[in-house]
């Protein structure tokens, strides 16, 4: 949970549009969906971001694979790594099949 606070720890996080580099600076609130405190940067500059495009967070807590869960049946996110300037797809996203795999049923 405390992943969700970056406010709280004073956290700073670098956010960049990368599909929009080119894009004219606008001021923007940075917010996520799991928590009701996801706000990742207050009042930054980015290139404008139109539906679709994708932000890059680059230091990105419980969003990130290594401090994410399933906090409500959130799924775990795919993981790209920038080789040399090439993405390379190394995590796939997580599936529904993947949250329920280990539930086990309780005959009543």
């Amino acid at each position: 949970m405390t992943a969700c606070l970056p406010k709280f720890y004073n956290s700073h996080h670098d956010i960049v549009n990368v599909s929009n580099p080119e894009g004219t600076p606008r001021i923007y609130t940075i917010v996520g969906n799991i928590c009701e405190t996801d706000t990742f940067g207050y009042d930054r500059k980015l290139t404008e971001v139109r539906e679709g495009d994708i932000l890059a967070i680059k230091n990105a807590g419980a969003y990130g694979f290594t401090m994410s869960n399933n906090y409500n049946a959130r799924f775990r996110p795919a993981e790209v790594l920038l080789l040399n300037g090439k993405p390379h797809l190394i995590r796939k996203r997580e599936t529904l099949e993947d949250i329920t795999r280990n539930q086990v049923m309780v005959e009543v």
